[in-house]
């Protein structure tokens, strides 16, 4: 897979490489993926470090066929119960790839690798989501519990306080 190579020898040798072996033009590369030819000329020089979003357009136009994702970063139990591995957004389709986490460094971590593997955006809870921007360059949304959440939790806590209660 393309995005991992790029990865792991880096943008500018793996760009390289699959121009010299697609007969393609830097030109062409820049035209095909929508990118100025003078930004992808500066990532491919050294001169400066591609962002995020070159990246994937990059390997978006010689990928067309890898399917980006949209990390959601939860608890497990909250993963378990959103079950969606794909969801369709104004006729377009995502996947969606859990990320399960349980402590604040491991929903960091958690968005580094997402964003590393691809994502094209990550979802996660409100007190994460100042911290997660400043960790990636995707987009962040944050869940916003609902009332029935907040309904369940309640009762939830009453039954716990019942059992309590009545040692």
């Amino acid at each position: 897979m393309l995005a991992e190579k790029v990865f792991r020898a880096g943008f500018r040798k793996t760009v390289e490489e699959e121009l010299k072996q697609r007969k393609m033009s830097v030109r062409e590369l820049a035209k095909k993926a929508g990118i100025p030819l003078p930004t992808l000329y500066k990532a491919l020089s050294g001169e400066r470090d591609p962002r995020f979003s070159t990246v994937r357009r990059v390997i978006k136009a010689l990928e067309p066929d890898v399917k980006f994702f949209i990390a959601v970063i939860a608890a497990r139990f909250l993963l378990d119960e959103l079950g969606v591995r794909e969801v369709e957004i104004k006729g377009k389709t995502y996947r969606v790839k859990e990320y399960p986490s349980s402590t604040i460094e491991e929903c960091i971590a958690s968005a580094v690798r997402a964003e590393k593997d691809g994502a094209l955006g990550i979802i996660c809870a409100p007190i994460l989501a100042s911290i997660v921007e400043k960790a990636v360059d995707v987009p962040i949304v944050i869940m916003k519990p609902g009332s029935d959440v907040l309904k369940k939790a309640l009762e939830h806590l009453a039954r716990k306080i019942e059992e309590t209660e009545a040692m």
